[in-house]
């Protein structure tokens, strides 16, 4: 009979007393039921006091430990293990998945060590090769995270699949119960298919380019001022964007998306037994390529203007905009980045989306002025409506600019203290690296004094930048205006693709016009082999470069 050793009876206890879900079964694809029932070896454990606490955080200071309790008088009995004779017996793993739609739903990728994906330990070897032996690594909810998800509609009126593809495929998967999803996203999905029933709406059918409703588009705000704290994410509201398969609300359909809103609405809103609906909104797509959304939106029911709160700041979505699955991590991220800003400081936010960034800086830090440079034109009205609820000590001269960060990005950095960057996945533009990596070869003076003249001559001649003037948005402040043209002596960097930020974190420290000073890691989405990296590069070579030169002279000299 096996008998568990130390590691095996504390990782026991660990999944016993803090993570209460049940074990999921390992079988072997293709073998019966039965027959994995012939190869278990029953094993029982006698009970030991409790064992240390292990946290769900990467670096060794995370274990911290607890006086443990006194052995109990009674030894209770416990539940039988479940061991494989062909192989190694397997030992419980904290920080499991733990769900049913494993194995064939494509948005998990991991299903044990939740708290520390592989790739941590990818990104610590990668920056101790660059002169970050610190590097750190923090977890928020294992489950239950997800508060936004685009999820497929398939199947038939009578039974509506309403999932993520499987992996390389086309063929949605149900995902009634997904751990990463909030609550109340499942609950809604399960409000939507028995209206889909209800009312006979047909899914999308992709082959055909038919039916009724193709995507739906879930998120969950959990901004409540009247409920405490501790409440608001548990009873999150949910916005519900369907995604309908016509041109526009005057389509021969367009009846039965108007009961599909009112069926939710009625059974969700705030006058039924359970208020889980926030807003009903409308999305109009007849494209057949992989886009999912159209650029016609309808508000249907409910709230507006959708609201959440991170960074120390209120702000404003569009269901049209980007938001963060993650907002808990998120937070947690702004609240770690704030650290990295000098108060006062004047900074350029590209790739800034709405500006969440951008305006929790202006409101935490208390900056001399805030430029958030943005591609997408949905995120300007959310932006005005943010800004609208700064806190009234907010005295900064903040501008929004509808504008492509990557043509002639000299333009929106020079005068900046600090520049944040987050760009999409595939990583900062090259023209953008290209002009940080000039940085270091200006002079202070002579070259922002022959730039800033150049910049007055080429403006009228640069379509893009009126463009990006016309569509800007300009809040007034009672900070006196200057004509700064310093140089940005700190660079922030937010990835959320980590193959690209290791090219743009070589390229950056290549000339030696910028070092690492410092990065951390971020678990946005536990259960998937990534990782979000906020970074922080200073101008110069840094510290290490000149402590090695001085020790090679002295070698000499010896």
């Amino acid at each position: 009979m096996y008998r568990p050793d130390t590691v095996s009876l504390m990782r026991y206890f660990i999944t016993r007393l803090y993570y209460p879900f049940p074990p999921r079964r390992q079988e072997t694809r293709g073998s019966s039921p039965d027959t994995s029932r012939r190869t278990m070896t029953l094993c029982l454990l006698s009970v030991r006091p409790p064992p240390p606490f292990i946290t769900c955080h990467a670096s060794p200071s995370a274990v911290r430990t607890v006086a443990p309790a006194p052995s109990p008088s009674v030894s209770p009995p416990l539940p039988s293990l479940s061991l494989d004779s062909s192989s190694t017996p397997p030992s419980p793993i904290p920080c499991a998945l733990h769900c049913q739609h494993f194995q064939s739903c494509s948005g998990c990728t991991h299903e044990f060590n939740l708290h520390r994906p592989s790739i941590v330990d990818e990104a610590t070897d990668f920056f101790k090769s660059v002169g970050v032996s610190n590097f750190t690594f923090d977890s928020c909810k294992l489950w239950e995270w997800r508060c936004r998800a685009k999820l497929a509609v398939r199947g038939s009126s009578e039974n509506p699949v309403i999932g993520l593809y499987q992996e390389g495929t086309h063929n949605a998967v149900d995902i009634p119960h997904c751990k990463a999803h909030h609550p109340n996203i499942n609950a809604a999905v399960e409000l939507l298919k028995q209206g889909i029933r209800e009312l006979n709406i047909e899914p999308y059918d992709e082959e055909e380019g038919t039916a009724d409703l193709r995507y739906v588009q879930m998120a969950v705000t959990t901004y409540n001022t009247s409920l405490p704290a501790s409440q608001r994410y548990r009873n999150g509201k949910v916005q519900v964007s369907l995604v309908w398969n016509s041109r526009n609300e005057k389509a021969p359909n367009s009846e039965k998306l108007r009961d599909l809103a009112n069926f939710l609405w009625r059974k969700g809103g705030p006058r039924s037994n359970t208020h889980l609906i926030h807003s009903v909104w409308a999305n109009f797509q007849t494209s057949t390529n992989n886009i999912i959304f159209g650029n016609r939106w309808r508000h249907l029911m409910g709230e507006r203007d959708f609201w959440e709160h991170v960074g120390g700041i209120d702000f404003s979505l569009a269901p049209s905009s980007f938001g963060q699955a993650n907002t808990r991590a998120f937070d947690i991220l702004l609240r770690k980045l704030h650290k990295n800003v000098p108060y006062g400081a004047s900074v350029a936010d590209l790739y800034a989306r709405a500006g969440v960034i951008g305006l929790s800086l202006a409101t935490t830090r208390k900056c001399r002025s805030v430029k958030c440079v943005e591609i997408n034109k949905e995120s300007k009205l959310s932006f005005e409506k943010t800004v609208d609820r700064l806190p009234n000590f907010v005295d900064s001269r903040i501008s929004w600019h509808h504008a492509d960060a990557s043509k002639e990005p000299l333009s929106w950095i020079m005068g900046s203290d600090v520049v944040v960057v987050d760009p999409p996945r595939k990583g900062l533009d090259p023209s953008l690296v290209e002009a940080l990596h000039y940085l270091s070869s200006m002079e202070k003076k002579s070259e922002s004094s022959s730039e800033s003249a150049s910049t007055k001559v080429k403006d009228e001649k640069r379509p893009w930048i009126l463009r990006a003037r016309e569509a800007s948005v300009q809040i007034r402040s009672e900070t006196t205006p200057d004509d700064n043209k310093s140089l940005p002596e700190t660079l922030i960097y937010i990835s959320c693709g980590w193959e690209s930020f290791k090219e743009d974190c070589k390229l950056l420290l290549s000339r030696k016009a910028w070092h690492l000073e410092k990065a951390h890691g971020f678990n946005l989405f536990p259960g998937t082999h990534s990782i979000e990296i906020l970074a922080v590069f200073k101008r110069g070579k840094g510290v290490g470069y000149k402590k090695r030169k001085p020790g090679k002279k002295k070698k000499k000299a010896l």
